[in-house]
């Protein structure tokens, strides 16, 4: 079940080509990615400081992530992303294309 948000996330796409996608992604304070899966594994670098969410098979986890913190996920793990944080929220999102 995704998180009830009615503000989206925005995704802007830097680049796309035959290796990568590489996305920038801007959360208002609340707003969501909506609920999704990745078709390829994915790297994440934080450029701003934040407070996420993410609900993974109804369990939600919250972390506190620093700006240029990085991590990587595989692909086909369905989820939702959200900004718990007071502030603006935004990272790079990085997949890789096989």
């Amino acid at each position: 079940m995704p998180f009830a948000c009615s503000i989206p996330a925005v995704s802007t796409v830097l680049a796309d080509d035959a290796r990568v996608r590489i996305t920038r992604w801007d959360f208002a304070p609340g707003a969501t990615t909506g609920w999704h899966e990745h078709t390829m594994d994915y790297a994440v670098v934080m450029m701003t400081d934040a407070t996420m969410a993410y609900e993974v098979d109804g369990v939600v986890t919250q972390v506190t992530l620093k700006a240029g913190q990085s991590y990587s996920r595989p692909a086909g793990i369905k989820h939702d992303v959200r900004n718990d944080g007071a502030d603006p929220m935004t990272f790079i999102e990085i997949e890789i294309k096989r």
